[in-house]
């Protein structure tokens, strides 16, 4: 693990210091990791979001019933292994 410095205002490094004490933090490191997780896991949703819309608006739509189900699974069991 490598370690980053950097520098605050006087205001930020006890704004931070807050809340590290209200969120029950060991360090100002550990504080400042979920920070950056919760940053990582906000942008993944926002990708599988896009990607979500994405597959929405790329055709026509279709009615999944039952019957489509019973067909796709006749199909996936029936495909060669070459195609899987």
């Amino acid at each position: 693990m490598i370690s980053i410095n950097i520098s605050l205002s006087d205001s930020m490094k006890t704004f931070v210091e807050e809340q590290v004490i209200k969120g029950g933090y060991a360090s100002i490191s550990e504080y400042l990791l979920d920070l950056i997780n919760q940053d990582q896991q906000r942008q993944a949703q926002e990708n599988i979001e896009e990607l979500l819309i994405e597959g929405l608006e790329s055709g026509d739509s279709i009615e999944v019933t039952d019957e489509w189900w019973e067909q796709k699974r006749i199909y996936l069991i029936n495909k060669p292994l070459q195609e899987q």
